[in-house]
């Protein structure tokens, strides 16, 4: 049986960790309700504008939509946005497994694989790999300093630059989609090329092409509406991930707390039992020594 300081130092190491999970659980209670909120105003919209952009991107000529071009796939890119920070159950390591089974299958194909990491986690996890290139930027962890539309788009921009000139095939994003504070969805969405509008999965027709007027022309369309589509997909994804990764962590520290509840049980129910013996060897030690005197 461990000796009474042992016991005592491991309680108060606990107890304090039992305080940093708890006060940690209500800091991501209160970002949780702040990204859930922006997260379900942008989903709807951003859902909506993406059934748009890919009927426009089908009607348009293969000279006029570069971002909905079918090229054969060589260079494929993977974009894996994740969080700055750990402590948050499996959120960031799901991603990570995700992203290594689907570059082992598209090895498998004779295709090249790059990682671009959005998220501090991210960076350290594919920096000193062979899927990170030096050509990519290494700033996606700043992206979260204050989430927002006007850091997003630059990546967006910087990922429409790599599809238009070749440099990559085929562009995706791997992420967590946000459920609820519970629950989180791993998501592989294609990002480029546009696809096509999918067929209904309650009949086998194919998808029917809508015709849209075209104003002020086709070609402003190409130039400003498409790419802006395009920034706003990828700003819906790191909100995703984001409203993900505080419940996700939120998650984690209330099992953390309640784990550490149930431990600090265990550790007082051996410290009154140690206790126990303690004070019962000094009596018995003292009647022994009374008994020794009267002899």
């Amino acid at each position: 049986m461990p000796s009474l300081k042992e016991v005592r130092s491991r309680i108060v190491s606990v107890n304090s960790t039992k305080q940093i999970t708890a006060a940690m659980k209500m800091v991501s209670a209160a970002k949780l309700r702040r990204a859930q909120d922006a997260i379900t105003r942008m989903r709807p919209y951003a859902e909506k504008l993406q059934q748009i952009l890919s009927n426009v991107s089908a009607s348009l000529d293969s000279s006029e939509g570069k971002y909905s071009q079918q090229r054969e796939v060589k260079k494929v890119l993977l974009v894996a946005i994740v969080s700055n920070r750990g402590l948050a159950g499996a959120f960031n390591s799901q991603v990570f497994r995700q992203i290594r089974r689907t570059a082992a299958q598209l090895e498998s194909e004779g295709k090249t694989v790059h990682v671009l990491p959005l998220g501090k986690k991210a960076m350290d996890a594919y920096r000193r790999t062979k899927y990170f290139s030096e050509a990519l930027p290494t700033d996606g962890a700043s992206l979260y300093d204050g989430l927002s539309f006007d850091k997003a788009a630059p990546k967006a921009e910087l990922l429409m630059e790599l599809f238009a000139n070749g440099t990559y095939d085929q562009i995706a994003l791997v992420y967590n989609k946000f459920k609820n504070a519970a629950v989180q969805i791993l998501v592989e969405e294609p990002y480029l090329p546009v696809a096509p509008p999918k067929a209904d999965a309650s009949s086998k027709a194919a998808p029917s092409k809508v015709d849209y007027i075209m104003e002020p022309s086709r070609e402003e369309i190409v130039e400003n509406i498409i790419p802006k589509s395009l920034k706003i997909q990828l700003y819906k994804a790191l909100l995703d991930s984001n409203a993900a990764e505080h419940g996700a962590r939120m998650t984690a520290m209330h099992k953390a707390t309640d784990n550490a509840d149930s431990l600090l049980k265990g550790l007082k129910l051996t410290y009154n039992k140690a206790r126990q013996a303690s004070i019962t060897n000094e009596i018995l030690e003292i009647v022994g020594g009374a008994e020794a005197l009267k002899g």
